[in-house]
């Protein structure tokens, strides 16, 4: 069997994106209250920095930086997605367990890349922060509610209007005054 190979550096910086299982679920926006809560109780045992994040319906993006002395974002990852499931489950969400007994709602693999640098950083910033509208979800990145996007405006870091401005017939074009 062929193991996969992670780079694992203390106080790293690093892209992932995370995937449920099934593809056409909405369950990541329909319980982002859960989703948040998951992230809250595992930095609460085990910090990290969260530098940018998009949640979509059926997977999300981030960029998560860790301790001087930590790399262990596997086990983050796992408790985020524990965590996350666990919720799903006492909500009363349909979740069908396997034989082992564990609920298949996460793929089990996901993808990392460590951020190597200024530009680096920035791209994936820029590829979190433009994915609502790769999806075709919104027309705007301003009007995806659920993206760190919202937080880099509000600290002045970029425009309300980045990546797309409103559509004429919301900038008053055509209006009588």
């Amino acid at each position: 069997m062929v193991r996969y190979r992670r780079n694992h550096l203390p106080g790293g910086t690093y892209f992932f994106t995370v995937t449920l299982a099934n593809r056409r679920s909405t369950a990541l926006v329909d319980r982002a209250d859960a989703l948040r809560e998951a992230f809250r109780s595992t930095k609460a045992i085990a910090p990290f920095g969260i530098d940018a994040i998009v949640i979509l319906p059926d997977h999300l993006h981030a960029i998560l930086t860790f301790p001087q002395d930590d790399a262990d974002y596997p086990n983050r990852w796992r408790r985020i997605k524990s965590h996350f499931t666990s919720a799903i489950v006492a909500a009363g969400l349909p979740l069908v367990a396997d034989a082992r007994g564990e609920y298949r709602l996460w793929q089990r693999r996901y993808w990392e890349h460590t951020i190597r640098d200024d530009d680096d950083f920035a791209r994936h910033v820029d590829y979190i922060h433009i994915n609502p509208v790769k999806h075709g979800l919104v027309a705007r990145v301003a009007d995806w509610p659920h993206s760190s996007f919202h937080l880099y405006v509000r600290n002045g870091y970029l425009p309300q209007d980045w990546a797309g401005t409103p559509p004429a017939d919301e900038q008053g074009f055509g209006e009588r005054s």
